[in-house]
């Protein structure tokens, strides 16, 4: 399922207990970050009014397909100023998947610090590419040492997938099942 900012949504919940209601309004923005707490997610931005009540509904596209559940918004006065947010379908599905089989969610761990690559660490890193993510620091005994990753690498891909920023990385490996195996794309000393 393909999400592109500016395409059209719709929101249903249940806003102040008035009963089913739904908004319309598009995608702001992909992949926004919500503090720590919600570090595993990648909120879809929408404009659809969301007031409380709303958290748990679907958000439709013009299709009909689900592609999010309603989750939050951001307000300084409790109700709708047009910045509402959505967990993505497929984060939210992974989440069930993983309750429906372990009554807990697990997350996959490479044991790992990471940042985000800057210009400065792109140019020290002869990395042409100005996205991506540089390993900090490798944990003793963890699958990355046993991967042979190190101190100064820069990951590049994941499965094939762009590694752009921290949560891309994050995402990709903590929405991976625990002991499977994924592919990394790094670039080292050059």
């Amino acid at each position: 399922l393909e999400i592109r900012v500016g395409d059209w949504v719709v929101a249903v919940g249940n806003p102040f207990g008035l009963g089913g209601t739904a908004t319309a309004g598009i995608i702001s923005a992909t992949g926004r970050q919500m503090g720590a707490s919600q570090a595993y997610t990648d909120f879809l931005q929408i404009d659809a009014p969301i007031n409380r009540g709303n958290s748990g509904g679907p958000a439709f596209d013009l299709d009909g397909q689900v592609v999010g559940v309603n989750s939050a918004i951001i307000s300084p006065t409790g109700g709708n100023v047009g910045i509402g947010f959505a967990i993505p379908t497929n984060m939210a599905v992974n989440v069930m998947d993983q309750l429906i089989e372990h009554g807990e969610v697990r997350r996959g761990v490479l044991g790992v610090t990471i940042q985000d690559l800057t210009e400065e660490l792109a140019n020290a890193f002869k990395v042409e590419r100005r996205k991506g993510v540089v390993i900090t620091n490798v944990l003793p005994d963890s699958a990355a040492d046993e991967a042979g990753l190190k101190a100064g690498d820069v990951v590049l891909e994941v499965d094939g997938q762009p590694v752009d920023r921290v949560s891309d990385l994050r995402n990709k490996v903590g929405l991976s099942p625990v002991g499977e195996k994924i592919e990394m794309t790094i670039q080292r000393d050059g």
